[in-house]
C-alpha cells in the first residue's frame, strides 16, 4: 500500500478570514458611505473635500475585490505570487483606511470603530498571508 506523501499547505483560518472580511467590508462600505452622506447633510462639508473622501472609499472598494479574489485563489491553489499580490493590495487598502481614519474631513466615533476593526482584520489577515506564503515556498 502506497501512502500519498503530498500535504495540503493552504490555510483554513486564512480562508475563513477572507470570507468574513468580504462580508465585513460590504458592511463597512455601506456604513461609511451612509456616514459621509450624513456628514454632508448635517455639517458644512466643503464641496472640495466631499469628492476626495468619496473617491477614497470607492477606490478601496475597487481594491477589495481583486485583493480578496487573489487571496482566496492564492491560498487554495497554494500560489505564493497571487497571495503576495493580495498582500500588496492589502497595503494599499491599509493606506486608504488610514486616510479615512485620520485625514477625512469629519471623523465620527463610528468611523474610528469601524476602521479600527477593519485595520485589525487586515493585520490578522496579513500575518496569516505571510505564514501561508512561507509554507508554500518551503
Amino acid at each position: 500500500r502506497v501512502l500519498n506523501s503530498s500535504s495540503q499547505l493552504s490555510s483554513l483560518p486564512l480562508q475563513i478570514l477572507f470570507y468574513v472580511n468580504g462580508i465585513y467590508y460590504i458592511f463597512y462600505f455601506l456604513a461609511t458611505l451612509a456616514m459621509i452622506v450624513y456628514k454632508s447633510q448635517v455639517f458644512s462639508y466643503p464641496d472640495d473635500f466631499l469628492a476626495p473622501d468619496l473617491a477614497v472609499l470607492f477606490l478601496m472598494a475597487m481594491l477589495e475585490v481583486p485583493r480578496l479574489y487573489l487571496g482566496c485563489k492564492g491560498n487554495l491553489r497554494e500560489e505564493e505570487a497571487a497571495l503576495g499580490l493580495s498582500l500588496g493590495l492589502t497595503v494599499g487598502s491599509v493606506v486608504l483606511s488610514v486616510y479615512l481614519l485620520a485625514w477625512q474631513t469629519y471623523v465620527l466615533w463610528a468611523d474610528v470603530v469601524l476602521t479600527a476593526v477593519l485595520l485589525g482584520a487586515y493585520g490578522l489577515e496579513s500575518g496569516l498571508k505571510v505564514m501561508a506564503i512561507a509554507a508554500f515556498v518551503s
